[in-house]
């Protein structure tokens, strides 16, 4: 029953709902940024089959995130940037 697509819908459904919490949530950047909207644009959900537990069993798995190079930083933070914790924000306000 755990590798039905059944599940594997609910799963990418889901992520979906995480996705569009985020794209929701994303920081745009001024008139000064060279690429405004690009992290905004960059988000992504699939379902991927993962080893999940002992028995090692591929089971599916919805998975979530920013394909922008610099997703971590905005995540994060750096010493100039504070963090704004999308992906977190984000999987606690979706993903029910």
């Amino acid at each position: 029953m755990l590798n039905s697509p059944m599940i594997a819908s609910e799963m990418l459904r889901r992520a979906e709902v995480i996705k569009g919490v985020g794209e929701a949530i994303s920081p745009v950047g001024g008139p000064a940024d060279p690429h405004p909207g690009r992290y905004k644009a960059s988000w992504y959900a699939r379902v991927e089959r993962k080893a999940i537990g002992r028995s090692r069993k591929k089971r599916p798995v919805g998975v979530v995130g920013n394909s922008a190079y610099y997703a971590r930083w905005v995540e994060w933070g750096t010493e100039r940037v504070r963090a704004h914790h999308v992906l977190l924000r984000a999987a606690q306000a979706g993903g029910r």
